[in-house]
């Protein structure tokens, strides 16, 4: 239970982070702002542990997370320009 609240915390923090930094009016709620941080966490750490920069198992760093909560945030506002 511990881990899911601290999962839900850095990734509120990745996300509040990555939206900041990112020029733009993004609109999305809390729970977007979340699940926006724990992704981009999970596409660093995935993309981190292909390129050899992480070992099995190892978590992404901040900065790693917030760039990918970045990269997450451009994707996002091209599909949704798009549609």
């Amino acid at each position: 239970m511990m881990a899911f609240i601290g999962t839900v915390f850095v990734g509120l923090i990745v996300g509040l982070i990555a939206r900041a930094v990112k020029p733009g009016d993004d609109k999305m709620g809390w729970i977007m702002t979340i699940v926006l941080g724990v992704l981009g966490s999970l596409a660093a750490g995935y993309v981190g542990r292909a390129m050899g920069w992480y070992l099995p198992g190892q978590p992404a760093g901040w900065i790693a997370s917030v760039i990918g909560a970045i990269v997450l945030l451009v994707i996002y506002g091209m599909v949704r320009r798009k549609g």
